[in-house]
């Protein structure tokens, strides 16, 4: 449908027409059409995913190296916070206790990652303020630091999957770096599909070796575990078994988030080419050019076609080219329709000499 408002106005292509004078005449955007509605395309498929912006956290604009020392310390302070304070008040904590300093460790990393087992619990006022308050902290710090740390990891790995997969093919650092930034989604979801296996089985392996449960009670145990169900009937209760609980209910639970994450994105990005294929692979109507004739001259350039495609994707829409629009006029000071490095200067010195 048809937008009955112009979004864009007083842009140009490079190119001009001439008149029968040899006139120059300016090819303006006047308005941007929307797509004409199609007879059949993929459902759910409105292109939004691409255009989240993920918020930059606390570390955004450190250097890489600091950035990684830096979350490396954050997450050492929690702990080792989180161990003190539930260690100096373990006395008003009851349930099955092995060592002290494990234990509060432990019960640390059972709140922060909202498993909360129920076999330590707080018997106090003081230790439940302290565990509501690292409860809170425990997820904003899974959230803003561990899964930076887990999206490192799986970076890493998916690129040795790929090679894993190719490794008969000549392929060159290029060409692999292009091929996984391609199939980023896709191969997040392999590495993450098989890191989640890795964590089911060596946590399964480990109670039924460690813990002495039996083979059925000790997958239950893991699946209540990492999806943070933490029914409290089945749990970590030997000093081993609480020392192997600490890392492995840290990487498991978020390794499980990132994989539901990658499920959806992986559903998202197989709807959105699937679009793209729909669009692409359609014939070009007469209604197509009709729609696609941006300054109504009854002739198609390449970069009406291209817009028009790319709208009809749902990779950008009409907010899109009016920001991009308005960024062109404010350069565009000669109101000549074309850009060029004399506009860009001039529009510097009019920016400097306003500020």
């Amino acid at each position: 449908m048809a937008s009955n408002q112009p979004l864009v106005s007083g842009s140009a292509t490079p190119k001009t027409q001439t008149s029968n004078v040899d006139r120059p005449k300016k090819r303006r955007v006047r308005r941007v059409r929307s797509a004409p509605l199609a007879h059949f395309a993929p459902t759910d498929a409105n292109g939004d995913d691409d255009a989240l912006l993920r918020s930059e956290s606390i570390f955004g604009r450190l250097n890489p190296t600091l950035k990684k020392v830096a979350l490396s310390l954050t997450v050492i302070v929690y702990m080792g916070l989180g161990t003190i304070c539930f260690y100096t008040i373990r006395n008003q904590i009851k349930g099955k206790k092995t060592n002290a300093i494990l234990d509060a460790l432990y019960f640390c990393v059972v709140t922060m990652t909202t498993v909360g087992y129920g076999d330590l619990v707080p018997n106090s006022n003081l230790a439940k303020l302290l565990a509501c308050a690292f409860v809170f902290t425990g997820m904003a710090l899974i959230g803003l630091i561990l899964a930076k740390a887990a999206d490192y990891l799986v970076e890493k790995q998916e690129k040795l999957l790929f090679r894993a997969l190719h490794m008969y093919k000549k392929d060159g650092e290029i060409e692999v770096l292009k091929e996984v930034e391609h199939n980023r989604v896709k191969y997040k979801f392999y590495t993450t599909s098989i890191l989640l296996v890795v964590f089911v089985v060596t946590g399964t392996i480990f109670l039924y070796k460690v813990e002495k449960l039996d083979l059925v009670d000790a997958f239950y145990c893991v699946c209540s575990t990492i999806t943070t169900l933490g029914y409290g009937d089945i749990s970590f209760s030997s000093k081993g078994g609480r020392v192997f609980a600490v890392f492995w209910i840290l990487t498991g639970t978020i390794c499980v988030a990132k994989f539901f994450l990658y499920v959806a994105e992986v559903n998202t990005e197989n709807r959105q080419r699937a679009l793209v294929k729909w669009v692409l692979s359609r014939r070009t109507t007469s209604l197509d050019l009709e729609a696609a004739d941006l300054d109504n001259d009854g002739v198609v350039g390449a970069a009406e076609f291209v817009l028009f495609k790319l709208k009809e994707m749902g990779k950008i829409c009409q907010q899109d080219i009016s920001v991009i629009m308005e960024e062109f006029e404010e350069l565009d000071l000669d109101q000549s329709g074309t850009l060029t490095v004399s506009n860009i200067a001039l529009a510097q010195s009019v920016e400097t000499r306003s500020s």
